[in-house]
């Protein structure tokens, strides 16, 4: 799963690496990203926008109840058939963009898990593969809600866990954000590990377990 994740760099530096969309000048760094919070999204609504959506889909014709579920992940080879992703993936696709996110690693009977810090190589922004979905609370309120598609790890990523975001090149986002409904099997091409040879990862301090630390210390390499 992807549980955490970042977005670290400036505003600057995020718009030249998505130049075709339009990035907000006073986005605040976030080190540490964590379910329920808002989280970037550009959504295939044909505006070409960052927006900040809740981490946590909520599909359109859920109950109250529905909120417990805090879905922050979707399989992504399952999700064109799961009743709480089929729709978004048909209609509703976004990209999450990020700069790097964490996994846990469990070793041997140890209960404590090592958190791993995964980012690209160069350490250029890039873009998971979302879902978002529009939903009214009881009172009528509009919540926009998106998860994060998932898929089998690559080769670095396999020791550490055994799924990892679905992290899109930069030449599939304009296919991603189709507004029409592409045919099941292109959007499903898209659904793949990401070279394992293009990143990095490292452990990190416990401290990134707190969802209130958000600063540039969740990111430093523990020392061992």
């Amino acid at each position: 799963m992807c549980g955490r994740f970042s977005l670290t760099v400036s505003p600057e530096k995020l718009q030249a690496a998505f130049p075709q969309f339009r990035i907000p000048r006073d986005l605040p760094p976030s080190y540490n990203i964590a379910p329920s919070q808002p989280i970037p999204v550009i959504p295939n609504e044909g505006k070409n926008t960052l927006d900040f959506y809740r981490w946590g889909l909520i599909p359109s014709w859920a109950d109250e109840k529905f909120l417990k579920y805090n879905l922050i992940n979707a399989r992504g080879e399952t999700a064109a058939e799961k009743p709480s992703f089929r729709s978004s993936f048909r209609h509703h696709r976004c990209l999450v963009p990020a700069d790097g996110f964490y996994e846990w690693q469990k070793t041997g009977g140890n209960p404590d898990k090592t958190p791993y810090f995964i980012r690209m190589k160069d350490q250029r922004p890039f873009a998971f593969a979302g879902l978002w979905d529009l939903w009214h609370s009881p009172h009528g309120d509009p919540i926009r809600s998106a998860a994060i598609l998932t898929t089998q790890p690559n080769s670095l990523i396999k020791p550490i866990h055994n799924r990892m975001p679905v992290i899109l090149p930069p030449e599939a986002y304009q296919e991603w954000l189709s507004p029409q409904e592409p045919k099941a099997e292109t959007l499903q091409d898209l659904i793949k590990p990401f070279p394992g040879e293009e990143m990095e990862a490292y452990p990190v301090s416990t401290y990134v377990n707190n969802p209130r630390n958000n600063s540039p210390q969740c990111i430093q390499p523990l020392e061992r």
